[in-house]
């Protein structure tokens, strides 16, 4: 999720320019390590992603993308990124003319990903997209059309498919180490701040569900490995609450899968949350917190004992290992395991919720 002010959100950008032409790709070589230029500088960028190409096998930070030119020199200068690396929005095409930059990472307004996306396609680059993918289903389509029409590489920072606890508890859940699932709690949440573009639907595309519920909403598919065939939801938004004006507060939301398993989640901006449990015929396998940046705490239930499971330090963090994940796939052509099809799913699933909280009825996404 990008993070950066209103103020500078809507005065940096602009309307939105032309799409620029098809450029070429660039062929890479295995034994470099692959240039992301960043999009966007607000404080999910500065604080989590860029301090962590530190950390990276594969990846290189070698260009910055900012509205704010205060921005650009400070980041510029910290991470020693040459001016002639440094981009304003309105000149953000030129990065077609860059060898250096293989990938860009788009850390903006959930509104402004197709866009941007897009226009990097074009330039010839291969795309990480922050999550929510895109605010619509037509948009992530437009997105994987453009990645695939250009020959680029397009994927969604999901970053807690690369945090061990998490690719733990999809091993587990998957493989029935408690017993075949039979029902997923999910639960999101935490009281948001005003004065943020994530309660600007026009920027966000929605509330907690866009931002906050998409964890949950994630982890009963990665959880369960399947497509949900049917949703329902309800919403519970104050509306004389300030912040949520334009975007909804909390929606609870039941998903059913093809084989059986229920998943029952939380998505809110006025409490905090951050768990989830896998209930098998044989117990439990719960995660709380489950997707914070650091900090997991993994429990197991079975045979009648209730036991923590710790993992060794990992090489590497979710970030950096997100961020070596794209480029270990361009140099080696494969496809991300995170890749824009995923985001899509997800969004069909959010267009459902939302649509069964509007009409209170349960919604099909059988094909």
């Amino acid at each position: 999720m990008a993070a950066g002010s209103r103020r500078e959100i809507l005065g940096g950008l602009g309307a939105s320019l032309a799409l620029a032409g098809l450029g070429s790709g660039r062929a890479v070589g295995a034994t470099r390590k692959i240039g992301y230029a960043v999009v966007g500088l607000g404080s999910y960028a500065t604080r989590q992603i860029m301090p962590n190409f530190a950390g990276c096998e594969h990846s290189r930070l070698v260009a910055l993308v900012s509205g704010t030119p205060a921005k650009l020199e400070q980041y510029g200068e910290q991470y020693g990124i040459a001016k002639t690396h440094r981009y304003s929005y309105a000149d953000f095409d030129r990065i077609r003319d860059n060898p250096d930059i293989d990938a860009v990472y788009i850390v903006l307004p959930n509104s402004l990903h197709a866009e941007y996306s897009i226009r990097a396609a074009q330039a010839g680059k291969h795309v990480m997209c922050e999550k929510p993918m895109a605010t619509s289903v037509v948009e992530c389509e437009a997105m994987i059309a453009a990645c695939r029409k250009a020959g680029t590489k397009l994927m969604i920072g999901y970053r807690s498919r690369f945090e061990p606890y998490n690719k733990l508890a999809i091993e587990l859940a998957r493989a029935g180490h408690v017993g075949p699932t039979r029902l997923i709690t999910a639960e999101h949440g935490f009281p948001i701040q005003p004065g943020q573009w994530r309660l600007d639907k026009p920027l966000s595309g929605g509330g907690s569900m866009m931002d906050i519920g998409i964890y949950s909403l994630n982890a009963a598919r990665y959880l369960t490995g399947e497509e949900p065939v049917e949703v329902s939801a309800i919403e519970s938004t104050d509306r004389s609450d300030p912040r949520f004006r334009t975007v909804e507060d909390r929606i609870t939301f039941a998903l059913r899968f093809p084989s059986g398993i229920e998943a029952n989640c939380i998505s809110s901006y006025s409490s905090a949350h951050n768990g989830y449990r896998v209930i098998g015929t044989e117990g439990s396998i719960d995660m709380e917190p489950a997707t914070p940046y650091v900090g997991q705490v993994m429990t197991i239930r079975k045979g009648g004992r209730t036991e923590p499971r710790t993992l060794p330090a990992p090489r590497k963090n979710q970030f950096a290992g997100q961020l070596d994940h794209l480029a270990e796939c361009i140099l080696n052509g494969n496809r991300p395991i995170v890749a824009g099809e995923e985001g899509l799913a997800d969004m069909r699933v959010i267009e459902a919720i939302y649509r069964s909280a509007a009409e209170r009825r349960h919604v099909s996404l059988r094909a």
